[in-house]
């Protein structure tokens, strides 16, 4: 899966905007939508916020999570623990770009709320990395990892199923008692 198909998947993510036109509700495949009162709020997908607010239509009021104590305290648990923590939301990552770059003057302290993210993640890659390291060198043949989200899994599956691959060949090749001395690698 490739990350702008991770981020589609996030743009259905709902978030709550605040209007400012009248619309009564919208029938959509996905579900109904609204009705759209001029400063009530409503949850809609993070696609049609996104929408929404390019067309100067609304203001998006930023999810619970996204908040600069809250990351601080997820930030700070993820460094504390050797295993990874959950998430506030499995698309942590995505909305957070996606909400900074087209309604980061809606979100307040927008800047610490991006680094504190960014911390976030490059404290879970490092733990990924070493997950990895330590799997491949234990030579195990299945990894059990808990709360790590599609992005997160996207970002090293690929690396990771071709090295165990590359593992797996090597191993069967150097089995002892073999006739074949098939030096076929890749």
């Amino acid at each position: 899966m490739e990350p702008a198909e991770v981020e589609f998947l996030a743009e259905k993510e709902l978030v709550t905007i605040v209007p400012n036109f009248s619309l009564d509700r919208i029938h959509l495949i996905g579900g109904d939508l609204g009705p759209f009162n001029p400063g009530l709020p409503v949850e809609v997908p993070v696609w049609l916020a996104i929408n929404l607010k390019q067309r100067q239509k609304c203001r998006l009021i930023p999810p619970e999570w996204m908040d600069v104590g809250k990351l601080e305290e997820i930030r700070d648990q993820e460094r504390k623990e050797d295993t990874f923590t959950p998430m506030p939301s499995p698309y942590y990552m995505e909305l957070t770009k996606l909400l900074l770059n087209y309604a980061s003057d809606n979100i307040p302290r927008a800047d610490e709320i991006r680094t504190l993210v960014k911390d976030t993640w490059d404290t879970r890659m490092a733990k990924l990395r070493l997950s990895a390291d330590s799997f491949v060198r234990q030579q195990e043949a299945h990894a059990k990892l808990d709360n790590l989200t599609l992005m997160e899994i996207n970002t090293t599956g690929t690396f990771l199923t071709q090295a165990l691959d590359h593992m797996y060949k090597l191993r069967t090749n150097l089995q002892p008692g073999e006739s074949s001395h098939s030096q076929d690698f890749w």
